[in-house]
């Protein structure tokens, strides 16, 4: 189902079915357009939601430039539809996989070919745009799903396999869970040993140097020189598996380029503007 926000009638929001029964809250930006318009779905990372931050600030200042922003909370980030800015269901969270985001992501494709405003839409031009661990399945979906016609990723990860071998790998497996302290929240947030498992059971679906060196479409890597989360080498990796790859380093920019939550600033950070202007050069490249 979808709405219009009161006061913004090109704000869309849905919640959808998601992976082991768990919903998909997103929400849509359409610019003013008596034509379809090209679509770019945004991928949150690893203890991110659609709603983190400058993430909002970002898809406003796309949209108005003509192509429509989707954002979506995957069915296990922790977040609950009556609390999208909170990790409310940590039980979720600590049972999220690689697979169940790849299948979030599915959901939210199929979707857009089926929502009231499919026809709004260019299904032609669709497009992935993926932060952090989000890139990961930017990449991954756009290696296997024709619909997706470019991919983005901001600060995007090289590989998954050597996120679920921890130095503690030994203990997760004895014990079925870690914890992670989140800094922001204070919260301990569990991980399960699932996520190990579900990796090697999927290892070949899951292998994002060997969706690169497949890949035929057009694929953009932003990556900051002081990443402090994501090391610039794995964007630098990305690009030596796939060559044809556009590696735009912008220089001093940290994982989030500059942007922290909650955000109240009146403008986005510089960093995040630039990673903007060659996301949006590089998608209104004839495709």
């Amino acid at each position: 189902m979808n709405s219009a926000e009161t006061g913004h009638s090109n704000i869309f929001h849905f919640n959808i079915p998601g992976s082991s029964g768990k919903p998909i809250t997103g929400d849509l930006r359409l610019p003013d357009s008596q034509t379809p318009v090209p679509l770019l779905i945004f991928i949150h990372g690893f203890k991110g939601f659609k709603d983190w931050g400058h993430f909002n600030a970002i898809a406003e200042t796309i949209c108005n430039n003509g192509i429509a922003v989707l954002k979506f909370n995957f069915s296990h980030n922790g977040t609950t539809p009556e609390n999208l800015t909170d990790f409310a269901d940590l039980e979720a969270f600590g049972n999220n996989t690689f697979t169940f985001e790849l299948n979030d992501l599915g959901a939210v494709i199929d979707f857009c070919f089926e929502a009231d405003w499919k026809n709004r839409i260019d299904g032609n031009n669709l497009f992935l745009l993926g932060h952090s661990r989000g890139g990961g399945a930017a990449i991954l979906k756009a290696g296997t799903d024709e619909r997706i016609k470019k991919a983005v990723t901001w600060a995007g990860v090289s590989d998954y396999e050597s996120r679920v071998n921890p130095p503690d790998l030994e203990q997760w497996k004895t014990a079925g869970v870690v914890y992670q302290r989140n800094a922001r929240t204070g919260q301990d947030m569990p991980l399960y040993f699932t996520l190990h498992t579900d990796f090697y059971k999927n290892q070949s679906i899951l292998d994002i140097a060997a969706a690169l060196k497949k890949n035929q479409k057009p694929l953009l890597l932003v990556h900051g020189t002081n990443d402090e989360s994501v090391l610039p080498a794995e964007a630098e990796a990305m690009k030596k598996w796939y060559p044809a790859a556009q590696l735009e380093l912008i220089e001093g920019a940290n994982h989030t380029f500059g942007g922290s939550h909650p955000f109240s600033a009146t403008e986005l950070p510089a960093h995040t503007r630039e990673a903007i202007e060659k996301t949006l050069k590089f998608l209104n490249k004839t495709v």
